[in-house]
């Protein structure tokens, strides 16, 4: 018997029980479409995260003050505090440093004409317009560095706070109150589509002097944020800036008081961690895989015992074991396979309906579609053999005395 013999005879004995094969096939369709959607969303969670964070400025460097290390005596540790000055020394010391900024922040009530939201206050200094990749106005401009100086109350507000309080309608000129205070806004951001605690759209701008001094009475920055000109030089700039920053901001034990991050370490770290997320998932979806093919192997083993009688007549009228064997793993791998190519289907479409609802980007790889199908035909393999091997093996005297 011929290889294309055994799949047409193999292909028959799973159409003659269409309702068991369909149900045999449901595991693997499940396994499948699982490990495909699960794979699918964490590559689409770590494209958004890495978007959000290229969203929030190109070749930045983050200083922040380290809290956690100040202990039982932060509050009169004057090392633990970013200041004013240390911008200035890193303008003075670090020549890769194209922009910085200090910032602080402070979560305010907002209102306008009735309308009020609860939004992250940030004072910046104009420059950080750019090293926030924020340049893009829905309308209007950014305060300018002559705002800064005479701490005037104006404001550019994100995308979000612009929509909750105008709701479309013109905010260029008009009045908000930010805690009980007047702020005239200058400018509106255009959407950048952030998302959580940090979203770039749920934020407003004010002047550096004007927040620290008239609305948050903060004279420590929260942090600095730096544009480094080359993003070949981000670790090297990392250094200096920690180099210039030890001279002052040390505890009594000689540790920083300070934290440095670059963007490339935290594109890493988003990577790692979203790939660990997609293994777990994968793994997790794979058992489903896994229970299918037990399935596969169950059926295929009361299948060999129900056929008994015909393997035995086959034997006897001359068939070898191996084309035995073949069919019957044939029958195996094709249910395997068939059960594949639909959870691929399944798999690919549930991408798209559990994206939308995440909003995320729906992604599915070739990548995982090879693996989803390649495990599919291995478990088809697996444990399609030991039935196979089995139906082989028959003595053909004893299959025809067989019952």
């Amino acid at each position: 018997m011929t290889l294309g013999d055994s799949f047409t005879s193999a292909l028959g004995a799973i159409i003659a029980n269409k309702l068991r094969s369909a149900l045999t096939m449901l595991g693997v369709v499940i396994g499948v479409g699982s490990v495909i959607a699960m794979i699918g969303i964490g590559e689409g969670t770590k494209k958004k995260s890495i978007e959000s964070l290229e969203m929030m400025g190109s070749n930045m460097i983050t200083v922040m003050p380290d809290w956690r290390r100040g202990g039982q005596n932060m509050g009169s540790n004057t090392g633990a505090s970013l200041k004013m000055e240390d911008v200035d020394d890193l303008k003075k010391n670090v020549q890769s440093i194209s922009l910085i900024s200090g910032a602080v922040r402070g979560n305010k009530p907002v209102q306008f004409s009735g309308k009020s939201a609860q939004t992250t206050i940030m004072g910046v200094e104009p420059q950080m317009a750019i090293i926030r990749n924020a340049t893009k106005m829905q309308s209007g401009a950014w305060f300018t560095l002559e705002d800064n100086a005479m701490q005037k109350q104006v404001a550019v507000l994100g995308y979000q706070v612009y929509d909750t309080l105008f709701g479309g309608n013109t905010a260029v000129g008009a009045t908000i109150r930010i805690a009980g205070q007047n702020y005239d806004v200058v400018g509106v951001i255009d959407y950048k589509g952030g998302s959580g605690m940090m979203n770039p759209d749920d934020q407003i701008y004010i002047p550096l002097e004007t927040a620290q001094k008239r609305l948050l009475g903060k004279r420590n920055l929260d942090q600095i944020s730096v544009q480094v000109m080359d993003s070949t030089i981000l670790l090297i700039t990392q250094q200096q800036i920690e180099d210039t920053l030890a001279v002052k901001r040390k505890n009594a034990s000689g540790e920083s008081m300070f934290r440095v991050f670059n963007q490339g370490e935290m594109l890493q770290q988003v990577e790692d961690q979203t790939r660990l997320l997609s293994l777990l998932l994968a793994g997790i979806a794979s058992v489903s895989l896994l229970v299918g093919g037990i399935g596969i192997m169950n059926i295929m083993l009361v299948s060999v015992t129900e056929r008994t009688r015909e393997i035995g007549l086959r034997k006897a009228i001359g068939a070898k074991r191996e084309s035995i064997l073949t069919q019957f793993l044939l029958e195996s791998v094709a249910m395997c396979i068939s059960g594949g190519v639909l959870g691929i289907v399944l798999g690919s479409l549930g991408v798209q309906i559990v994206a939308r609802a995440m909003l995320v980007p729906p992604t599915v790889s070739v990548q995982s579609i090879v693996l989803a199908f390649g495990f599919s035909a291995l478990v088809g393999i697996f444990f399609g053999l030991y039935p196979a091997m089995r139906a082989s093996r028959l003595d053909p005297i004893e299959a025809l005395r067989h019952e």
